[in-house]
């Protein structure tokens, strides 16, 4: 499936066809490069192939935020109940319980930050972070007809639609 091989294929045959037939019509035109050459069949194998990865990739999309909700959920449950032993074991003054499979300790935790009030904790403490351009604001305002140095609205390239359904 060699389309640049198919591509210069059809145009060399479009050029011969113009040249013999300077009056041709752009439908008929086309229509006889549909029949000579193989590019509108590849390019629709293509398009397909394309159509059916785009499928593919929304439902892979769509099962890993499924499994990730799924995922949330088992952590929540998880905590939960770690929480309920760690309280139980602590209410019943119990410092170690040993089964077959596992044993549980009951330790002091690491020490942890807690903020009491952001607005006294010293500047050397915060992380400066890299500006990131607003592109959807620039669009809206460049929309809306607002100059902004640096920007500018263009429409210079084809973007190709393809609808299934």
């Amino acid at each position: 499936m060699d389309v640049s091989l198919s591509l210069n294929t059809y145009l060399a045959k479009k050029r011969a066809i113009i040249e013999d037939i300077e009056d041709i019509d752009e439908e008929t035109l086309l229509d006889t490069l549909e029949g000579i050459t193989d590019l509108p069949d590849l390019l629709t194998v293509l398009l397909r192939s394309s159509i059916e990865d785009d499928t593919l990739a929304f439902a892979l999309r769509e099962r890993l935020s499924q499994m990730r909700d799924r995922l949330t959920r088992l952590t929540d449950r998880i905590d939960k109940k770690r929480s309920i032993v760690r309280l139980a074991m602590q209410e019943a003054g119990m410092k170690r319980m040993t089964q077959p499979d596992f044993t549980a300790y009951l330790r002091a935790a690491s020490p942890s930050v807690q903020i009491l009030d952001e607005a006294m904790i010293p500047a050397e403490y915060w992380l400066a972070q890299k500006p990131k351009l607003d592109r959807v604001g620039l669009l809206g305002h460049l929309r809306l007809g607002k100059e902004i140095p640096g920007a500018a609205l263009i429409c210079d390239a084809m973007t190709l639609s393809v609808r299934t359904c």
